[in-house]
């Protein structure tokens, strides 16, 4: 009788183990990013996000510039707008600035004033040689209806710039000083008709408890 009920008892836990239902598996947790928000802002607003060269920074460089160029006797004693040719301006710094959108857009400003007038900068001439020979050697265009060559006007001045920074810093503060700079050439004398800088000072404070 005691064996009868000991196998009573194997075979009545063999059997619940049997029909036990198995453990649910363990949820997967999956990274979910927080939703992207995207908004317009205001171009002409302060920009202070970093203290590297930012757009604030581009548009006061420009609007200086051109604003003392245009007042100088150089451009305001010219019976006609000059001829002029600009450079890209050269990065000194360390830090990677686009000084092609300077050079651009101070182009822009000035072209926009009526009182200048651009010609192609020894950057861009490759292109015009290029598209020269595509009108008056491929035999493609009419005689009359091409752009001749040997016409191309000179610039009788051209503009060269350069920005640069100092940087100071410690363990509480970083110091940076930008300083930009054009040059308008007279291109037959070799003489700087005009001259201007803008100096652009940045601090960046560390507050405590703000880096671990």
């Amino acid at each position: 009788m005691k064996k009868f009920t000991q196998l009573s008892f194997i075979a009545t836990v063999l059997l619940a183990s049997g029909c036990a239902s198995p453990p649910p598996p363990q949820a997967t947790q999956v990274y979910v990013p927080p939703p992207t928000v995207v908004k317009y802002g205001d171009s002409q607003s302060i920009e202070t996000v970093t203290a590297d060269f930012g757009s604030t920074d581009l548009q006061t460089i420009t609007e200086t510039m051109v604003r003392s160029m245009l007042q100088s006797k150089t451009i305001q004693n010219s019976k006609s707008a000059p001829t002029v040719t600009l450079a890209e301006v050269k990065n000194q710094t360390r830090e990677p600035i686009n000084t092609r959108m300077i050079t651009e857009k101070v182009r822009t400003q000035l072209l926009k004033s009526g009182q200048v007038r651009f010609a192609i900068s020894s950057n861009e001439m490759q292109s015009q040689v290029d598209e020269l020979k595509r009108q008056n050697q491929t035999g493609m265009y009419r005689n009359d209806g091409i752009s001749k060559t040997a016409m191309m006007e000179g610039a009788k001045y051209r503009i060269t710039g350069t920005v640069s920074t100092i940087v100071k810093q410690n363990k509480d503060m970083k110091d940076i000083f930008y300083n930009f700079t054009l040059n308008l050439v007279n291109n037959e004398t070799g003489l700087i008709e005009w001259a201007e800088e803008k100096e652009i000072r940045k601090t960046v404070t560390h507050q405590i408890g703000e880096y671990k």
